[in-house]
């Protein structure tokens, strides 16, 4: 079995990458190293992975590497943290809207020739953005306002991408919804500027590497962006590098659409806290202040995980605990290493 892999340098998608040959996949990756600039891949000497550098843009490009691929994960974006929502707001629609049409033009000419069975997509929690239902189900999106950033608008209309070309060429699809990734590997990106939070310039607007920072480098208060209410539910990488293969592979995937999340909710001041304790104990008081939020901050993203449970017997074990054992100690080394 042969799958395409766009944006696999990225963040996600070197897990993605990872499990799918651990799996026995043959794999090609594409990456034009937009985000972080030029790096080695993950994997990249692994005996059934080939990378290629390109753009997801170009269609014809894409079609030729799906020429003797079964799959095709879609995971291509230019994505940031939450303050590139109103930094780049245009260029998050417009530069997505191209992937996608690209992503999906290619699909259907390779499932036309015979050889592609399905695309799976990679879209987004802020689809949910201005959901009033919580836990949100599969189809909130549809019942709900539409996002406010242009960014999560795009990852509507790219879920709307992949089930017009069902209605139409009869390409079959899966959707797949990534709820706050965690892990080792995201880095400073290229378009990131710094901002002063207190004391401490960052240049990452991910929560748990911006707030891992901070404590790192001995913030005290630490710095908070708004109250510290806002819910999210912390998903390990490795755990949604399998929910993306456990989507690809099962039959009830078919032109279905799935959270693959953790089914735990932490607010920010809960994860703040927890992070605080790794790095200095229980015997030094976690003290805080909070700071103006960044517009389109959600206040409450909570996914419900009860489909893919069901239809799939996919869930998130990976726990926040261990989580942050794994990733406090890659970001001090990266602190050191200056790479973030």
């Amino acid at each position: 079995m042969k799958t395409l892999i766009t944006g696999a340098a990225g963040f996600i998608g070197g897990y993605v990458v990872e499990e799918f040959l651990e799996a026995g996949y043959e794999v090609v990756g594409v990456d034009n190293f937009s985000k972080y600039g030029r790096s080695q891949p993950r994997c990249l000497n692994h005996p059934r992975y080939r990378f290629v550098e390109g753009d997801a843009k170009d269609a014809a490009f894409l079609t030729e590497l799906l020429a003797d691929c079964e799959h095709f994960v879609a995971a291509a974006a230019m994505i940031g943290g939450i303050a590139y929502f109103h930094r780049l707001a245009y260029d998050l629609l417009a530069e997505n809207e191209r992937i996608m049409a690209a992503a999906c033009d290619a699909a259907i000419e390779a499932h036309r020739r015979g050889g592609l069975e399905k695309i799976t997509l990679l879209s987004s929690s802020m689809v949910f953005e201005n959901a009033a239902s919580f836990p949100s189900e599969e189809g909130d999106e549809l019942r709900s306002p539409p996002p406010s950033s242009t960014y999560g608008f795009q990852k509507l209309a790219g879920e709307y991408f992949v089930r017009g070309a069902w209605q139409q060429y009869q390409l079959p699809y899966t959707v797949v919804r990534p709820f706050n990734c965690v892990g080792i590997g995201e880095r400073r990106a290229r378009a990131d500027i710094e901002i002063l939070s207190g004391d401490v310039k960052l240049a990452l607007s991910h929560v748990v590497p911006d707030l891992a920072q901070k404590v790192l480098r001995g913030q005290d208060p630490l710095h908070i962006l708004g109250d510290g209410s806002q819910v999210r539910h912390y998903t390990y990488g490795g755990d949604l590098a399998r929910g993306i293969r456990v989507c690809v592979e099962h039959p009830a995937a078919r032109n279905e659409d799935f959270n693959i999340s953790t089914a735990q909710p932490t607010t920010v001041l809960e994860l703040a806290e927890a992070i605080w304790h790794k790095v200095h104990g229980e015997d030094r008081p976690f003290r805080y202040v909070c700071d103006e939020p960044f517009p389109h901050d959600v206040p409450f993203r909570s996914p419900s995980v009860e489909k893919a449970k069901r239809l799939l017997g996919f869930e998130a074990t990976t726990t926040l605990d261990d989580i942050l054992d794994e990733v406090i100690p890659w970001i001090r080394q990266q602190i050191d290493l200056g790479t973030i």
